[in-house]
């Protein structure tokens, strides 16, 4: 199938990335290295590509784009191919990187016996097909809501939002945030913090831009 001008710049990008590094871009890298703003739209070119034959990516793994065809030549170079037949023959013999063992309960009020129990929980199951990325939370914005300095957000990819969501906001183009989405008559937009001593952001809906919203939180400690 044919590509845009666009698409066929970012085949190529990932084509001379592989090729000299050895492993796939992630998505931030793909942003960066052809000047897009939105992770979205990277998620939607690479989604383009996917549909077309051109790709094969991975679900739920990080750097899992493999170049498989690019227009006129078929097939793609030997790099692509060992990446795939080697991330294939690590995938047959090690159980999911993101299945962990639940091992019972453990009490926040009450004690209670925590006995092992043979089961696992997948971030999988959390993630589903989705396209999701993580960011690392940096200020205190968001700490009525439990989302505090350090922890690592769970971000599907999208360009629209519910009012009440968690998202990420791009706004004037260049600042990221993260707030709870509220639409308003009149075209604005209210960027709501989750602190009691942060004032809400309102902008007009033309200046901002979603790249996400939160579906979950990490934290480590």
């Amino acid at each position: 199938m044919a590509l845009t001008r666009r698409q066929k710049q970012v085949l190529d990008f990932l084509t001379g990335f592989i090729n000299k590094n050895g492993y796939s871009p992630s998505f931030e890298e793909i942003g960066k290295g052809m000047k897009l703003t939105s992770l979205a739209t990277v998620h939607k070119h690479i989604q383009t590509l996917e549909k077309k034959g051109f790709i094969r990516r991975g679900y739920n793994q990080s750097r899992s784009i493999d170049v498989i065809a690019v227009p006129g030549k078929t097939p793609f170079g030997k790099t692509a191919t060992r990446m795939a037949a080697k991330r294939a023959k690590a995938q047959s013999v090690a159980p999911a990187a993101t299945d962990l063992p639940l091992l019972g309960l453990i009490a926040a009020g009450r004690p209670v016996e925590a006995v092992p129990d043979p089961e696992t929980i997948s971030l999988s199951d959390m993630v589903g097909s989705k396209e999701v990325y993580v960011l690392r939370v940096k200020g205190d914005s968001m700490i009525d809501d439990h989302i505090l300095d350090g922890d690592y957000v769970l971000v599907e990819g999208r360009e629209t939002a519910e009012n009440g969501e968690i998202v990420v906001a791009l706004t004037e183009g260049t600042d990221a945030t993260l707030k709870r989405f509220f639409r308003h008559s009149g075209g604005r937009i209210r960027l709501q913090p989750a602190n009691v001593e942060m004032e809400p952001i309102f902008v007009d809906e033309k200046s901002v831009k979603i790249q996400g919203r939160v579906i979950g939180i990490l934290r480590k400690y």
